[in-house]
């Protein structure tokens, strides 16, 4: 059962209405803009081929798995022409690092989770902030400063919160 606690809004800064940063306002129009790419996007990483299947490439021990990097990177691609001038969170971008620029070979299935494991959270991050992405782009049409947890999170995606 939740407690009133969890019912309680996040206040960004401590006060209700529009966070008026300049970068939070260009990021939300760029995500709005994007929108058509953006819901493109995350329906192909979101398809029977694109996700169901490489994910139970994983469980099957398939080399097909590996192909979850070219999703990722197109994504990530995606997240940074959003605010193509701002870093993206420093842990993101190690988990996308080390997600991607594998190649299988035979021995990787001796090693099957420590090679193939972070191509899935790489995935799973990188299409987390794309879905953030695309629901904020179509709710929001200013900036919250009571923060939705998705919302909250893209803003940590671009150093912003």
């Amino acid at each position: 059962m939740a407690s009133p606690e969890d019912e309680r809004p996040l206040i960004f800064g401590g006060f209700e209405g529009d966070d008026n940063r300049p970068e939070a306002i260009a990021l939300l129009a760029n995500m709005r803009a994007a929108l058509p790419s953006l819901e493109a996007l995350l329906q192909e990483c979101s398809s029977h081929w694109n996700f169901e299947d490489r994910i139970y490439r994983f469980y099957h021990q398939s080399f097909k798995v590996y192909w979850l990097q070219d999703s990722t990177a197109k994504i990530v691609d995606a997240l940074r022409a959003l605010a193509p001038d701002r870093k993206l969170d420093e842990w993101f971008v190690q988990i996308v690092s080390e997600g991607t620029g594998r190649t299988f070979e035979p021995q990787s299935n001796d090693r099957w989770l420590q090679e193939t494991r972070p191509i899935v959270e790489a995935f799973f991050h990188a299409r987390f902030f794309l879905e953030m992405a695309v629901r904020y782009a179509k709710e929001l049409e200013r900036p919250p400063r009571v923060v939705p947890s998705g919302w909250a999170a893209l803003l940590a995606l671009y150093r912003l919160r």
